[in-house]
């Protein structure tokens, strides 16, 4: 029983890095487009995580991290969204119109324009 666990574990594990690693490839393979947009939507994904320590008498230790996502809406109505950094998420307002460049499933930027030019929504 132990061996079947085991292996389906290790068997997991694998998938999951081959399956990263293609769409690292993926990404690495696609062109670099930068569209129009506005944002659409933002959201954050926190994850809480519990462990104790061997021997470590001082009970159960907790730590959170967040992950940050952007919807942005180009200009044929598709939505997109991706995983942004959190300097980058607390600098981008729902509404916002601009210039986003993107590689795959691959954040790279958004230029916000500015207000007065004529070239927001």
């Amino acid at each position: 029983m132990f061996v079947v666990v085991f292996g389906l574990i290790v068997g997991v594990i694998i998938a999951t890095i081959v399956r990263g690693a293609k769409q690292y490839r993926r990404n690495n393979e696609s062109p670099v487009l930068t569209v129009e947009c506005r944002i659409i939507s933002r959201r954050m994904q926190v994850t809480h995580h519990h462990h104790t320590h061997a021997g470590d008498n001082t009970g159960m230790h907790w730590n959170s991290s967040t992950d940050y996502f952007v919807t942005f809406e180009v200009e044929s109505g598709d939505r997109l969204e991706f995983y942004v950094p959190g300097q980058e998420y607390g600098m981008l307002a729902e509404g916002d119109c601009g210039k986003l460049t993107f590689q795959g499933t691959r954040y790279l930027g958004f230029v916000r324009h500015r207000p007065g030019t004529g070239l927001e929504k």
